[in-house]
């Protein structure tokens, strides 16, 4: 792989074994940040986000797209002798596995954690599941929204009385992606001080959980069951969504110093001398008439309005945006918080970028998803197999290639 641009992991070479989003997400952190990765499919088929599109042509879904840029492609039998081993002799030079199947599907291919520490001593082998790779349920397959139901956030998540709802992003996924990628970079840090290898194993329900920082404290600490609270905070007031003439603002006054500035702000010095609202404990019990004594007041003027007075006085505030108007927010194209692409397919394709801006070696985003088998000649005549050996296994159906003319673009 070609980079034009350093990235702070240049040089790690990493076979990602993954469907769908977790582990994907997992791989394109790292190769966001530099890392050569080589993301296997199945021939014919590919990932199966390939078919979560309105297109029949599976090269024409966004879903595969957005979750793996800056990776080279290469489709391998994994259920062929002839795959097998063509996946052991690229692990034996690679610096990370990164696979998402259900606990114990690799070692039924014959290539676990176990099989490839034998050909690869140094080599990070990284799993990522709906339960981990341990405990009872460690064989039941992994759904961001079962995830959610299970780490009791859909339990705290919409307003109280209400149906259940689920976080409206995959957060559990995309949690798990997280965690994974840092216990990949822990990991390799690690070995750069010892020269050995080891095994990270992450999971959608624990990363869910892991989320629940102030309700499994509050549990921990004082024995109480969070429940839903809408937008509001469970520990501060008011810390919510409130209606304005034309919408909502989201306000923040979560300290004595903000309330204040919030009431002086919008002209309602009479709420700090209200001894209902005195301190934060206080505003926490009553909650609900406050929210309702500011949204009276906040009805007279729109969120625009109420965000220029608010900001002006230090207080936390802002409009609450759908999807187009965030990328429409000076803000955000002045932070970059999106890149682009050429996909054959797609044409010119916009990317999400890496919310994290190393000074020295940023990441990038260099090259589009690839077709399904785009890169397999190019990546295993690289890693060290012959042309003999390639149109071999071309033969036997235990890889596959992208026939290069319908490659419009890179």
């Amino acid at each position: 792989m070609t980079r034009t641009k350093s990235g702070a992991l240049d040089g790690l070479k990493v076979l990602d074994i993954t469907q769908v989003m977790a582990g994907a997400y997992c791989s394109l952190l790292l190769a966001d940040l530099g890392a050569d990765v080589v993301k296997v499919e199945r021939p014919g088929t590919g990932d199966d986000t390939r078919r979560m599109s309105e297109s029949a042509d599976i090269e024409a879904s966004h879903a595969f797209v957005a979750m793996n840029r800056n990776k080279r492609g290469i489709a391998v039998d994994l259920k062929s002798d002839a795959g097998q081993e063509v996946i052991r002799r690229l692990a034996a030079d690679a610096d990370v596995v990164v696979e998402n199947f259900r606990p114990g599907a690799m070692d039924r291919l014959g290539l676990g954690y176990e099989h490839l520490r034998a050909i690869n001593p140094g080599l990070i082998y990284c799993s990522v599941s709906g339960f981990g790779a341990t405990g009872p349920y460690r064989e039941l397959g992994g759904f961001d929204l079962v995830a959610q139901a299970m780490s009791g956030i859909m339990s705290v998540t919409g307003h109280p009385g209400t149906d259940p709802v689920k976080v409206g992003v995959p957060i559990c996924d995309l949690n798990a992606g997280l965690f994974a990628a840092f216990g990949v970079v822990s990991a390799y840090a690690s070995r750069l001080l010892t020269g050995e290898g080891q095994y990270v194993d992450t999971s959608l329900v624990e990363a869910g959980i892991a989320a629940t920082v102030w309700e499994s404290n509050e549990w921990f600490g004082a024995g109480r069951v969070a429940e839903p609270t809408g937008s509001a905070h469970r520990l501060a007031a008011p810390y919510e969504a409130l209606g304005t003439a034309d919408g909502h603002i989201a306000v923040g006054a979560a300290n004595q110093r903000v309330w204040t500035a919030l009431c002086t702000a919008i002209g309602r010095p009479d709420l700090l001398e209200a001894e209902q609202y005195a301190t934060n404990a206080d505003r926490l019990r009553n909650r609900v008439d406050l929210s309702t004594a500011l949204t009276d007041h906040l009805q007279h003027r729109t969120t625009a309005e109420w965000v220029e007075l608010l900001r002006a006085r230090g207080v936390p505030c802002g409009p609450i945006y759908d999807i187009a108007a965030v990328h429409r927010d000076p803000h955000m194209i002045d932070r970059q918080v999106t890149d682009t692409t050429t996909h054959p397919v797609l044409g010119s394709v916009t990317h999400l970028t890496v919310p994290v801006k190393l000074s020295r070696t940023p990441a990038h985003i260099e090259r589009t998803a690839p077709l399904l088998g785009q890169h397999t000649r190019e990546v295993l005549l690289q890693r060290g197999f012959s042309e003999e050996e390639f149109e071999a296994l071309l033969a036997s159906d235990a890889i596959a290639e992208t026939i290069p003319h319908t490659i419009a673009a890179n």
